[in-house]
This record gives C-alpha cells, sequence and structure tokens, in this order.
C-alpha cells in the first residue's frame, strides 16, 4: 500500500479525531509510556522557567504527559490536523499551554521558539523528509536543549516485526475500520514496518548534529517496538549548563532495569 502523507495524512487524522482517544485507550500502557518518554526529557525544577515544544501533539495527549512531566513549564503543541487539535482544545488546559495549527515543516518559517526541549511522541515516521525536521527541531532548540522522540520503531529482530504485524491485523485495523478509518490505521501499520529501525533512527539523530542520542526501550508489550529516542543539542556540559541555570541536579532518569524487567507502571490521570 501507499503510505499516506501530508495533507492526505492530515485529512485522514482529521477524520480519525473523533474517536481517536478511545482507539489509543484499548492500548494497555498508551498514556504511561508517553508519560515515562516525557519524564526521560529529564527537565529540573518542574520545568519552571522553560518552554518546551510538542511536535505532533495530535488530541493532547503527549502534552498532557508533559504537563505531568515538567508542570511549571510553558509548553507550546502543533500539529497539522485541525480536527485532533480540536479535540485537544476541547480539554481544560492551564494558561501556560497554547496549541497552534502548524505542520513540523513550517516550524521555522513562523516565528515559535527558541526552545529548551522538544518532545515528538509517534511524529517522525509520518513526515515526508525526517531529516529536514530533525534539521528544523536542531534549528529551534536553544544550546543545550534536549529532545525526546516517542516513536514506533522496530528493534530489528523477525519476532518484533512479527508481533507488530499480528497486533495491527487483529486489533488496530480491524478497529479502524470499524470507525471508517481503514486507510489511517493501514498506513499505521505499514509506517513502522517501512521507517527506521531503533538503530537507525539513533544513527540518524547523530547524523543530524544532536549529540549522546540513544534509544530506550519501554515496558510491556511494545517493547522492542516503541522507543524513547532522547538527544541534545550540543555537549552534555552546555545541557547541563542551560537547564539547570539555578545549579540544581536534573532528575535521575527511569529506564527499564538492566535485568530487562518492567518498571514499577506510573499512574495515569
Amino acid at each position: 500500500m501507499t503510505l499516506l502523507r501530508d495533507h492526505d495524512l492530515a485529512r485522514a487524522f482529521d477524520h480519525a479525531s473523533r474517536t481517536y482517544d478511545r482507539l489509543t485507550a484499548l492500548n494497555p500502557g498508551y498514556r504511561t509510556d508517553l508519560l515515562r518518554s516525557a519524564r526521560r526529557l529529564r527537565l529540573p525544577r518542574d520545568g519552571a522557567g522553560l518552554h518546551v515544544l510538542d511536535l505532533g501533539c495530535g488530541t493532547g495527549a503527549s502534552t498532557r504527559a508533559l504537563l505531568r512531566a515538567a508542570p511549571q513549564a510553558r509548553v507550546t503543541a502543533v500539529d497539522a490536523s485541525s480536527g485532533m487539535l480540536r479535540q485537544a482544545l476541547a480539554k481544560p488546559w492551564p494558561d501556560s499551554v497554547r496549541f497552534l495549527h502548524l505542520s513540523a515543516e513550517e516550524l521555522t518559517t513562523v516565528g515559535v521558539g527558541p526552545f529548551d526541549a522538544v518532545f515528538a511522541a509517534y511524529l517522525f515516521r509520518n513526515v515526508s523528509d525526517p531529516d529536514a525536521v530533525l534539521h528544523s527541531v536542531r534549528t529551534l532548540l536553544r544550546p543545550g536543549g534536549r529532545l525526546a522522540v516517542h516513536e514506533y520503531s522496530l528493534g530489528g529482530s523477525p519476532a518484533h516485526r512479527a508481533l507488530w504485524t499480528a497486533v495491527c491485523g487483529g486489533v488496530v485495523v480491524p478497529a479502524g475500520t470499524l470507525t471508517g478509518d481503514r486507510a489511517l490505521y493501514r498506513h499505521l501499520y505499514r509506517s513502522v514496518l517501512d521507517f527506521d529501525t531503533a538503530s537507525a533512527f539513533t544513527a540518524r539523530l547523530t547524523r543530524a548534529g544532536f549529540s549522546d542520542a540513544r534509544a530506550l526501550p519501554l515496558a510491556g508489550w511494545q517493547t522492542g517496538i516503541t522507543h524513547t529516542f532522547v538527544a541534545r543539542h550540543g555537549a552534555a556540559a552546555a545541557v547541563e549548563g542551560a537547564l539547570a541555570r539555578d545549579g540544581s541536579t536534573p532528575a535521575v532518569e527511569d529506564t527499564l532495569a538492566r535485568d530487562g524487567s518492567a518498571p514499577a507502571v506510573e499512574g495515569t490521570r
């Protein structure tokens, strides 16, 4: 099948927006994993004094995760789908959050930023030119800024590919078909198979000029299917200077235990 791109993909998300939250709620750990990835930005002081970009915010689940991870941060959330943004705007938000109808490719042309950190959930496999978007993100980040990408990116094992195919064939695509959004959820299935493996996207981040790029696993059935990618704009020393201006030490990153066991599950809203 041909992947949906640009305006076609935005229109598909527009159509699916009314049922999107209900369908994602069927995914065990969906919101918990978003929160884990947001916390992996390791923003100090609950984000006080920091401006964070939620790139591809959808219906606001990633925005909510950012606010739980850094409740004192100022958040700019953007998405290319007007339908998804309408769903987000229908929810209660503090004054520190604003939503903008923009594609990832438009960010550098409208005067938003600069940002101390960027969070991008389920975005990069959906853009036509991920390298160009990474360049834009790096341009928008302050020196020392942090990036966390929460994305379906297979670990490279045939077992991961087989599990993803089984889940999509048995649950995701049939559920999307019932809501009239079969094309979008078939796109979801195919886009993951066609996207970078975890190691390939880590290498892409490094080629784009980010430092300390690495892939971190998530717990549960999505281990080896969904990863948090973390990286920095600049050297580690610059990062600590920019994000810990008062000399505080960032919170310790939460990761899976070395033996692969699942960490304790954080609460969801």
